[in-house]
């Protein structure tokens, strides 16, 4: 799949961008702060419903405004479809498909992206809630039906913990109250399916990071990764502030037997969650794990080991939906990325990407980019397409 043509209006310092894309390396070029990174992040909305640098949509529309659009057309295998999303500043978003109306967490469904930027970072040295995030985008880019598994397991867990903090606010025992349990159950079926589906596409991402880390790094240091579950932790509490915790090892997939442990978790926090009135074991405690030869990379990996770790789960996922998805590669978008790394990573990194269908490219200085990736240039500046420009030959 590819972008062939991009259309923004209204958003975020763009009151209207229009821009035609070519398959391939397509590189936009600018100083810091006119731009660049809004058009490649227009792209990656379409894909995900969401910014990778904000969590909520309005930053998105335009000061002043109330609404911004993004308009693509997509292309593959002959097929081209007219993608477009309406951010509202009030009310609900709004999406199209070739005109018809669509839900907008159904774009998944026709567009896919894979971007890395340098607050990927925070991937590897970062909290819990980061990786949740990553690998919760990636399983509703492979599967986009889970938006609404999440979306509804937040929505269920709202309520549970609206009415634990009503009963520690009335001195009432969580265990009284008649409709715990209803919400017990649906949390428990919801958060099955959530904890199943991370671990398939955790242990699907494994030889692919291990691949990757390789072809970034020049070396191979044993990169894993492993689902860290709240519902086998002993204790609610742990190190992080958040209180995630939980083992790390072989778990079972059996969604029955998820059900149990989930069951048994809640079990065993039941009198801190009365005491706390919050629900303290769940998907939205639990973390991934990320280990370099046998050590946890978030504190031992050194600067250059998370650069090239968050880099490699980024290729990863990009190798799996290219494997898995209907629509065939997703579009690699690189943000701001080769200005942090040295010579070598940055000629590896550039091998790696090379083949996909469709890789954006976002720098402030020419030359950080290496040549084979500047075959379609774009100049942005001051919330402006200015010029492109294809390389010579």
């Amino acid at each position: 799949m590819h972008v062939s043509h991009l259309q923004l209006t209204d958003f975020r310092n763009y009151r209207t961008a229009d821009v035609a894309l070519e398959r391939g390396a397509n590189l936009f070029v600018g100083r810091n702060g006119q731009g660049k990174t809004n058009l490649v992040e227009a792209v990656g909305y379409l894909a995900t419903v969401g910014s990778h640098r904000v969590s909520t949509d309005q930053a998105l529309i335009r000061s002043g405004c109330e609404s911004a659009v993004i308009r693509a057309k997509l292309t593959h295998e002959q097929r081209e479809l007219l993608v477009e999303v309406q951010i509202n500043r009030t009310g609900a978003n709004r999406a199209q498909v070739n005109r018809a109306a669509i839900k907008p967490r159904e774009l998944p469904r026709y567009a896919a992206s894979v971007l890395f930027a340098p607050e990927d970072l925070a991937l590897v040295r970062g909290e819990p809630s980061t990786r949740r995030r990553f690998v919760d985008g990636l399983l509703v880019q492979r599967s986009p039906r889970l938006s609404g598994v999440l979306s509804d397991y937040d929505r269920v867990l709202r309520q549970r913990n609206a009415l634990l903090k009503s009963a520690r606010a009335s001195g009432l025992k969580a265990e009284t109250l008649p409709t715990l349990e209803v919400w017990n159950d649906r949390l428990v079926e919801l958060g099955a399916e959530i904890m199943k589906e991370r671990i398939a596409v955790v242990a699907a991402l494994g030889p692919r990071v291990r691949s990757a880390y390789q072809a970034v790094a020049g070396t191979d240091q044993e990169p894993a990764l492993g689902v860290v579950l709240s519902v086998l932790a002993d204790h609610p509490d742990s190190e992080d502030a958040d209180g995630e915790s939980g083992p790390l090892g072989d778990v079972s997939s059996s969604i029955d037997d998820l059900r149990a442990m989930f069951r048994a978790g809640l079990d065993r926090v039941r009198r801190a969650e009365r005491d706390r009135g919050v629900t303290l074991c769940g998907p939205h405690r639990d973390d991934v794990l990320f280990t370099l030869n046998g050590l946890p990379a978030k504190g031992y990996a050194s600067h250059g080991e998370s650069w090239s770790f968050a880099l490699s789960l980024r290729l990863a996922s990009a190798d799996l939906l290219r494997t898995e998805s209907l629509l065939g590669d997703p579009v690699v978008i690189l943000d701001d990325v080769f200005a942090e790394l040295d010579s070598g990573r940055r000629a590896r990194l550039a091998e790696a990407v090379l083949d996909y269908e469709q890789v954006l490219i976002t720098a402030a200085v020419y030359d950080d980019v290496p040549k084979e990736l500047t075959a379609h240039t774009v100049h942005v500046n001051a919330g402006e397409i200015v010029e492109t420009e294809a390389a010579d030959d």
